[in-house]
């Protein structure tokens, strides 16, 4: 199985990847997602409000304009090595696209977890998050060897 990949880019520093998670889901970051079959860029809240008002073509915002170019080169040098060509999505925070990138996510800040973890989007889901599975798989693996 191919595990898909997460990288952040954001105003503070250099691109780095991120941990599948839903807390790595932040208003103020741009996350692309790599999972071989899709080529995802998604646009937090408050980078994707900035993008509609027009920010980024207006020069004293310039660093924003680089900012919501670097996916996007990146993604570009992604789909012209790869084949099959992936499905290349652009999508914003809460927007019906972004199910692509939730669906590959831990769902560690849901509705029922009140964002014990640590920011993020929650997630409207049942799952347990990833955390809570090692707990109780790890309280039957010692309760099983007593």
């Amino acid at each position: 199985m191919i595990q898909p990949s997460l990288s952040s880019y954001g105003l503070e520093g250099a691109p780095a990847p991120v941990v599948l998670d839903s807390a790595s889901m932040k208003p103020d970051v741009i996350l692309l997602l790599d999972s071989f079959f899709h080529i995802l860029i998604w646009h937090g809240e408050t980078i994707a409000e900035w993008r509609k008002a027009g920010y980024h073509e207006q020069p004293e915002y310039e660093n924003l304009r680089l900012l919501l170019d670097a996916p996007v080169q990146e993604a570009q040098n992604l789909l012209v090595e790869r084949m099959p060509v992936p499905r290349y999505i652009v999508c914003d925070q809460n927007g019906s696209q972004a199910r692509f990138l939730v669906s590959k996510l831990n769902p560690s800040t849901s509705y029922n977890s009140a964002n014990q973890y640590g920011g993020g989007e929650a997630v409207l889901t049942d799952d347990v998050n990833f955390h809570s599975f090692l707990a109780a798989l790890s309280g039957l693996a010692v309760k099983g060897a007593s």
